[in-house]
């Protein structure tokens, strides 16, 4: 290891950055996280850093450069963007004894800068010793899904309450106290959302002395239309602290590989044509794991309030007196009208967008589903492949065939993705031809001839 990592006191220091244009604005935005007193010493300042000093947030020097101006720093950032006037005034920093960094030129950096994961008062710093800075951020980019965004908060929470805890917690207590703060019942509230419960909660154990092992919770989490990297960083944080996750046929198995190596996975999903577990099985199931002081995760394909019968399952939660939390997913209507590259709300062509199922009862008339297709609407139907001949018919009975186009979207956001442009009349031999039997959308678009217009680079193809 030639660089030792640790963390520098910034409060009230002195910090000077020489140069005033890019380099020295990225080394100022890196610095104004601390609390340090920033000097920025150039003859000029650009846009930015011009607009910092007339806040406030810096000082400047626009005189000449003497030992003088770094004697007492806690560091020196040099970038004035010409490598040989940067090591002139390395010199002059070394000779005042300062702490230097110069951009681009390691062999004059006393301390290099590290991707930072910011949460304050938490802060993951990660270095590369100048080698591989590109994967310094891709690291960062690992440990920021895995970090909370409210964790620092949090920490700062329970950071006020320190006195507190070493004056009422026994010594022989703490540190079971702490882990029960950041493991258990305070940290689940809090980042629920619920965090003056929380700070209470945290509150009444130290003047108390007393604190109970975390309840049962159940997650409804949207695991989006099938890339694992759709995931939000709140879903990926859920499905790790699991203690059981129940899934269905749609989430596709590599986001399940998020999950924690030890939790116990359940599938409650349907094939096609038949329920492996009906719905209020479901519900007596994730509520039971839940009473068992479990952390259950209800894992839906897409977005859990988009035809994902959230609201039975909710209900049986709170019924059951269980705490419960959605946490949203890409839908993937949204999903395909991103991978094609299309809008699905057109400026003066289409002001609306309707999601629609086309999952309907067999008595049903499927000439209902007609009234959401109408000029200036886009209708995105799912669950609808099944169903799809009932809707061609209904369609054509009414004389809209001509005037509306279909895009079928197949397993949306994965690579094996296809869209393809049919009309009303071809739409059912289009589903055979191309073997489309389930995970699809089917995307009407009324008052046009074609379905979607074709962008460029996209799987978009037409039968």
């Amino acid at each position: 290891m030639q660089s030792f990592p640790m963390f520098i006191k910034m409060a009230g220091r002195k910090v000077v950055i020489v140069g005033g244009g890019e380099q020295a604005a990225q080394k100022t935005r890196l610095m104004l996280k601390t609390e340090a007193e920033i000097i920025v010493a150039a003859p000029e300042l650009d846009d930015e850093l011009a607009g910092l000093l007339a806040k406030g947030r810096i000082s400047h020097v626009d005189g000449a450069i003497s030992a003088d101006l770094f004697e007492d720093t806690a560091m020196v950032l040099i970038g004035t963007g010409c490598p040989a006037v940067d090591a002139s005034i390395h010199a002059v920093a070394k000779a005042a004894g300062a702490l230097v960094n110069v951009v681009d030129q390691p062999h004059l950096c006393d301390a290099t800068t590290p991707s930072i994961v910011d949460r304050d008062p938490v802060v993951v710093a990660i270095g590369t010793e100048g080698t591989a800075p590109v994967l310094g951020r891709r690291i960062k980019t690992q440990i920021e899904q895995m970090l909370d965004p409210q964790i620092g908060t949090f920490a700062a929470l329970a950071g006020r309450l320190r006195g507190a805890v070493a004056h009422r917690i026994p010594r022989e207590n703490r540190r079971e106290f702490w882990r029960w703060t950041f493991n258990d019942a305070p940290w689940t509230t809090f980042k629920r959302g619920a965090q003056r419960e929380a700070a209470e909660m945290l509150k009444t154990a130290v003047a108390e002395g007393e604190y109970a092992a975390a309840q049962g919770s159940i997650c409804l989490v949207g695991a989006g239309p099938g890339a694992r990297d759709l995931l939000t960083l709140r879903a990926v944080e859920r499905l790790q602290e699991a203690d059981v996750i129940f899934y269905d046929r749609l989430v596709d198995p590599e986001v399940l590989e998020l999950a924690r190596r030890d939790a116990e996975r359940v599938y409650v999903g349907k094939v096609v044509g038949a329920h492996a577990l009906p719905q209020d099985r479901i519900n007596q199931l994730i509520v039971a794991e839940a009473l068992k002081g479990r952390r259950v995760v209800r894992l839906k394909s897409g977005d859990p309030t988009i035809f994902g019968r959230m609201t039975e399952e909710l209900d049986a939660a709170r019924e059951a007196g269980i705490e419960t939390e959605v946490v949203p997913g890409i839908t993937a209507a949204t999903a395909a009208a991103a991978q094609m590259q299309v809008s699905l709300t057109e400026r003066n062509k289409y002001d609306s967008v309707t999601f629609a199922t086309g999952a309907f009862a067999e008595d049903a008339d499927p000439r209902d589903l007609l009234r959401h297709i109408k000029s200036g609407t886009r209708v995105v139907f799912y669950m609808c492949v099944a169903s799809a001949e009932k809707l061609a018919h209904s369609i054509i009975e009414e004389g809209l065939a001509e005037r509306v186009g279909i895009t079928i979207a197949s397993d949306v956001s994965n690579p094996r993705a296809e869209f393809i442009e049919t009309s009303v009349g071809d739409l059912v031999e289009t589903l055979q031809t191309a073997s489309i039997s389930g995970k699809a959308l089917l995307i009407i678009s009324p008052d046009t001839d074609l379905a979607m217009a074709k962008p460029v680079g996209t799987l978009l193809r037409s039968v």
